[in-house]
């Protein structure tokens, strides 16, 4: 008679099982199946399929109850604002799906389903340098990166060259050119803003087309993807129909499908990694627990390695639930540095004026990208009172002027059906980069459990002093621009914003040299579990002021390949 026992654990064991299906799950089994691998790929949220999950895609405004937005009754008592919860994305976050504690307030954002946050991605896709990997050594914060800005190159150009970058190459140091497709252009009133910057700045500051994942000339590999051109309809948290910006929808996973070597469990919520204290597989792990969303199961999957891609915080999560006898504050925690040093970006500074010219001009169409400016402080040496910078975006149009404010009849119909062209405007934000420290961190409640049972997390996240110094340059350069480029009704301010608001958090698994102080090394390896892998935002040694999601999609490439290798030694 056979032994279902083992029947039943042999097909729940994989060589290699990936924690999440967002912007890295979906790289680390692109990477591994199209190798041969058998991959599983876990995702606590449901399955969306490309193109069939996407019902509110290409819908017109008033196609939506309350034109897209929500019930005045219902907009009080919102935890997470913003795209998250607007009656126009089918991808919402239910309250109650995961209550954490905020010790301090923090706002987080979070997409459970299939793709994760990459259908709902800014999709900004600018590389790091070397200013940014060697910030921590020259400015003494954190630990030194155990890579540089040449061990990602090549894993940059991989990635670039499958996901599709639209933009243009500027040749700046603090900003390495990337493989790119034709770009979105500036309208006249960005164009005019950089001249003003060349101008009077001596080429120290500079206005850019804004890198960013969308198809403007696709490739037969994107062809291959059932990918085509982005069509500017600038709806894309709703999903893409055409795949014309990258997600793991449209692209790695389904890449990852074809190859016949991808298992796709949606509804599996993760509670922690399972490492074994027996003698022949001491400091490896064996697989991974799940609670089933919707029998609440609790079900064990094996495998040779594991890859952590679960979002921040919830692989910093999952780590610190993974007890054991030789791991009692989480897996690969013996230096308790797990969950600490938590950083993300600072976006409290916003500013906005108005231009009296270009009368003659209006933009046509929708750019789905913005104009850029790269961080311009403390670059190539220390200028400032706080340490690093900040980036800034910029966004310049013209709308028209429908005030129905105390009138009536004849001239309110010829006021809404025959606007006039109001003045041209101008948008920024600051996108700075948050210095990590020890006691912005979060750990797992003692006693509280969420819907699965499993430990809250504790967030306790605060702004520093160099925040506060940081965003009040971005206010005080942000008028001095203005004011040189002759706008007209210049505003600038500190919204203080809290912490997360725009997310971006990354940290508290960092990478480093010294197992003493960092939790993995070079390769995304955990120090004292060698199969164990993390390579989404928890594993950032700091934060950068450029977007950080090309950065985490690279390093999950390397890993991958790298960990393919190493099953070859048998080394893992």
């Amino acid at each position: 008679m056979a032994n279902l026992a083992i029947d039943s654990k042999k097909k729940r064991k994989y060589d290699v099982i990936v924690i999440g299906s967002g912007a890295t799950g979906g790289w680390a089994a692109k990477e591994f199946c199209e190798k041969g691998l058998k991959t599983l790929v876990l995702e606590r949220g449901r399955d969306v399929k490309h193109g069939k999950d996407y019902p509110a895609a290409s819908m017109a405004t008033w196609q939506f109850d309350y034109r897209g937005t929500v019930p005045l009754e219902k907009r009080a008592n919102f935890k997470n604002a913003r795209f998250l919860f607007e009656g126009m994305t089918p991808f919402m976050f239910k309250d109650g799906e995961q209550d954490y504690v905020q010790e301090k307030p923090f706002r987080w954002y979070r997409g459970y389903h299939v793709g994760g946050k990459s259908l709902l991605w800014a999709r900004q896709t600018q590389r790091w340098s070397d200013f940014d990997f060697e910030g921590p050594a020259r400015d003494g914060f954190a630990v030194d990166w155990p890579i540089r800005y040449k061990d990602l190159a090549p894993w940059y150009d991989h990635v670039e060259r499958f996901a599709g970058i639209a933009g243009g190459n500027d040749d700046l140091a603090e900003l390495p050119n990337s493989i790119t497709q034709p770009g979105f252009e500036l309208s006249c009133i960005e164009q005019y803003y950089k001249e003003s910057l060349q101008k009077n700045y001596g080429g120290t500051r500079h206005l850019i087309q804004g890198r960013c994942a969308h198809l403007t000339d696709p490739q037969a590999l994107h062809k291959a993807q059932g990918r085509v051109k982005c069509m500017h309809q600038k709806m894309c948290y709703r999903g893409c129909l055409y795949g014309g910006y990258f997600s793991s929808n449209s692209s790695t996973l389904p890449w990852a499908e074809k190859s016949g070597n991808l298992t796709l469990r949606p509804h599996s919520v993760v509670h922690s990694i399972i490492h074994n204290n027996k003698k022949r597989r001491r400091g490896k792990a064996t697989g991974v627990r799940v609670i089933d969303a919707n029998t609440g199961e609790m079900i064990e999957f094996y495998s040779k390695v594991v890859f952590v891609n679960a979002s921040t915080f919830n692989s910093n999560a999952i780590l610190l639930n993974s007890k054991s006898e030789r791991f009692p504050n989480g897996l690969g925690n013996d230096n308790g540095l797990l969950g600490k040093y938590i950083t993300w970006h600072n976006y409290r500074g916003k500013a906005k004026a108005r231009y009296d010219g270009f009368k003659d001009r209006k933009t046509d169409g929708r750019n789905p990208s913005n104009g850029y400016m790269p961080r311009f402080r403390n670059v190539f040496k220390q200028e400032t009172d706080f340490l690093r910078g900040y980036a800034i975006g910029v966004s310049g149009g013209r709308g028209k002027k429908v005030e129905t404010d105390d009138i009536i009849g004849d001239k309110l119909r010829d006021t809404i059906l025959k606007p006039e062209w109001d003045d041209w405007h101008i948008g920024t934000w600051m996108m700075g980069e948050c210095v990590p420290i020890e006691e912005n961190h979060i750990r797992l409640h003692d006693t509280l459990k969420d819907k699965y049972g499993i430990p809250q997390i504790v967030v306790s996240c605060d702004w520093t002093e160099n925040d506060d110094k940081m965003t009040q340059d971005f206010v005080e350069q942000s008028i001095e621009m203005f004011e040189k480029a002759g706008f007209k009704d210049i505003e600038a301010e500190d919204t203080h914003s809290l912490p997360g608001s725009d997310i971006h958090e990354v940290g508290g698994v960092r990478m480093g040299r010294d197992p003493e102080t960092s939790l993995l090394n070079e390769w995304n390896q955990l120090h004292n579990c060698k199969n164990v892998f993390v390579t989404d935002g928890a594993c950032m040694t700091s934060g950068s002021t450029q977007n950080p999601t090309l950065t985490f999609m690279a390093i999950t490439a390397r890993a991958a390949n790298y960990a393919i290798s190493e099953l070859k030694k048998r080394n893992l």
